[in-house]
């Protein structure tokens, strides 16, 4: 059995202390000011509400979570940093945040001119944010209550990433049946791309690998035991019963 310097940092149980307390209200105020301040002025309000379905439906997840779960403060600022990117998007729609305008304010020159896009691409940035932020507080799901380790820890996470966006995706598209017209559209935000829900998946996918693989890199130089652990998850623990 491994000494605690020898594990994955954060398969340690690290206690509640006044520090992580005030983080994760602090995040939490700053959810609320987000969600606030996305729906003053929001430039599609029945978008805005199908858009903040899914963040109500998380909160109870996210409360369970700070209850049972030794999540560290590091995997409670990527959650929130994504939830406040996408009241972002809540608020303006994702198909219209402008941030080509914000970007020409800065620099004097339009961004989707300068990479050669036709389309509004937050979309498709907050997507790829999904899997780069959401990997690893994941990953700390995973290693707190399945007990993953070893390749099940990198191989898991990736996997619920994927598999959480294409439901997302066919959540979309069960909104656009429902919610037919305007307000289908701008929730879809297709912008005609035919494959954009496939691309869009894809780019989750890419964030999730690229976190998880940072992960590793760092677990592969400070972990003493990976490369045993690594070793042992791949092992077959016992054998089915011969019919």
């Amino acid at each position: 059995m491994p000494s605690p310097n020898q594990r994955d940092p954060v398969q340690v149980r690290q206690p509640r202390n006044d520090a992580h307390r005030l983080h994760v209200r602090v995040l939490s105020l700053g959810l609320i000011l987000a969600i606030l301040l996305s729906a003053w002025g929001c430039h599609f309000p029945q978008d805005w509400l199908l858009e903040n379905v899914l963040v109500l439906a998380a909160l109870p997840v996210l409360w369970a979570i700070y209850r049972k779960l030794p999540f560290t403060r590091l995997s409670w600022t990527l959650v929130f940093l994504f939830y406040y990117l996408h009241e972002l998007g809540a608020h303006y729609t994702y198909s219209n945040v402008p941030y080509d305008a914000w970007w020409q304010s800065l620099f004097g020159r339009s961004l989707n001119e300068m990479m050669g896009w036709e389309r509004n691409h937050f979309d498709r940035l907050v997507h790829f944010l999904y899997g780069l932020l959401l990997a690893y507080p994941v990953r700390e799901i995973f290693l707190s209550l399945a007990r993953a380790r070893g390749f099940w820890g990198y191989f898991l996470p990736l996997d619920l990433v994927l598999s959480s966006s294409a439901l997302y995706e066919l959540f979309e598209w069960a909104a656009a049946e429902i919610f037919a017209g305007d307000i289908g559209v701008a929730y879809v935000g297709a912008q005609g791309d035919f494959w954009d829900a496939q691309k869009d998946m894809a780019l989750a996918m890419a964030g999730a690998l690229i976190a998880l693989l940072i992960t590793l890199t760092v677990n592969l130089r400070y972990q003493r035991d990976f490369a045993r652990e690594w070793a042992m998850s791949l092992r077959v623990k016992s054998r089915s019963t011969e019919i």
